[in-house]
This record gives structure tokens, sequence and C-alpha cells, in this order.
């Protein structure tokens, strides 16, 4: 049971660094779809694109960031590996054999669910960027701080998909301001520009669209469905931000 304890919390141990490491190369530039990604392309050893190779390589806390998220990717694949092998041995019988691999399935499974979950990766995230804000320097080391303008708010690019919450529907339909979102600005499948849009602006599936506001709402714009579930999330949103804005009115 202590190899299994073992390996559960290694793999707690490779999420948390990987949910680390996608905020740390938000707060240096890079788009969060793309943060995401590169954190775990490191974390798994599966290598980069060469554009996107040459971002990280040329970039010395990026490149810290990734070399650290190899050695834990590398060292923590190990580990589970010999905890799942230890797990086994001397295990009694059939039937405790069974019991274990139930246990470590099942619990697999937990982490799985806990890992996808929208709630989850928000406060993760709401309290990764709090303590990086206070141990940390990047704000004064790189130019991109403006990325990580205050505490957990953010500048970053979505891509819309379809099937998205925001394909298809105009800035006003959206209300994303009442999130506390402001739309910079999208960039359209063939390359056109359009900066500060208005109201009637319609977002299209595929657009790439630069979005201001707290990391964790932005967090859950990219995966918000066009669902009933998505317009809940809207209004969840817009409850959290008016909780927000109260509080702020009545410390001044």
């Amino acid at each position: 049971m202590i190899a299994i304890g073992s390996l559960f919390i290694v793999i707690v141990t490779i999420l948390i660094s990987a949910r680390v490491a996608t905020v740390v190369l938000m707060a240096t530039g890079l788009p969060m779809d793309i943060a995401r990604f590169q954190a775990r392309s490191a974390l798994t050893g599966v290598g980069f694109t060469t554009t996107e190779s040459e971002s990280i390589t040329g970039h010395p806390i990026r490149r810290r960031v990734v070399l650290t998220l190899m050695l834990v990717g590398n060292a923590g694949f190990v580990t589970i590996v010999a905890s799942v092998m230890l797990s086994f041995i001397g295990s009694g019988g059939t039937r405790q054999t069974l019991l274990r691999l139930a246990i470590i399935a099942g619990g697999l499974l937990m982490l799985g669910l806990v890992a996808h979950s929208s709630t989850f990766e928000r406060r993760l995230t709401s309290v990764v960027a709090r303590v990086l804000d206070r141990v940390s320097d990047l704000e004064l080391r790189d130019f991109h701080h403006l990325l990580q303008l205050s505490k957990d708010y953010a500048v970053t690019e979505i891509q819309v998909q379809p099937g998205d919450w925001l394909a298809g529907r105009s800035l006003t339909a959206l209300e994303l301001p009442d999130e506390g979102v402001l739309v910079l600005a999208i960039t359209k499948p063939d390359g056109s520009f359009v900066g500060a849009p208005r109201g009637e602006t319609v977002i299209a599936a595929y657009d790439t669209v630069v979005l201001y506001g707290r990391a964790s709402v932005l967090t859950d714009l990219d995966r918000r469905p066009a669902s009933l579930a998505g317009d809940a999330q809207h209004r969840a949103a817009v409850a959290e931000q008016e909780g927000i804005m109260s509080e702020t009115a009545g410390d001044d």
C-alpha cells in the first residue's frame, strides 16, 4: 500500500508541476494554449515544433522552466513504473492483486476527473499565480510582465473552435465585460486583424481572440462549450465578478 500511495503522490506532483509551469510560461508572454502544450510536451518529452522550440530556447526563463519539467518528467515516470511494479510484489494471491489493481484504477480515475475539472483548474491557477507573484520577480525580469499585470490578471490568446461558447456570437451577445473580460483584438483565419472590436463584431470559429481578464476566467472561456452548461458558467462568472466589484466598492 505504501507503493500505491507513492504512486499517487508522484502523479499529483507531476500534475501540479505542469500547472505551475503553464502559469510561468504565460507570465513570459506565451498564449495560454501554447503554454499548456509546451508544458505538457516538456513533461512527457515528446518535443516541440521548430518555431516553438526557438521561442523556448531563446528565452532564459522559458528555457529553465522546460529544463526543470524535463527532469521532473523523467524522474516522475521512472518512479511511477517502479511504484506500479512494487505495488504488485508480494500481493499474496489473485484477490489481493485484483484489489490493488482496483485501487490504482479508481485512484487514477479520480485524479483524471479532478485534473479535467474547470473549477479545480481555475482555483489552482489562481493559487499558483498568487504564490508566484509573492515569491518570484518575473515581472521585474521580463517585459512580458504586461501579460500578468496584477495579481491573477493576464492577457492571452484563445483560438476559437467550432462548438465553443464564443463561436458565432457578437460581442454584445457574449456580454464578456460582465465577466470582467475585455476583447482587445481578433485575428481572422485569413490573417486580417480587427483591433479594438466593437459590440456588433461576431467571433467566428477559428478566429484568434486576444482577451484581458482574470486568468481563471480566461481558462474557463477557453474550455467553455456552446451549451446550457456553458451559459451556466457564464452566469456564474458574472456573479463572481459582481461579488468582486462589490468588495472593491466596499473597500473604497
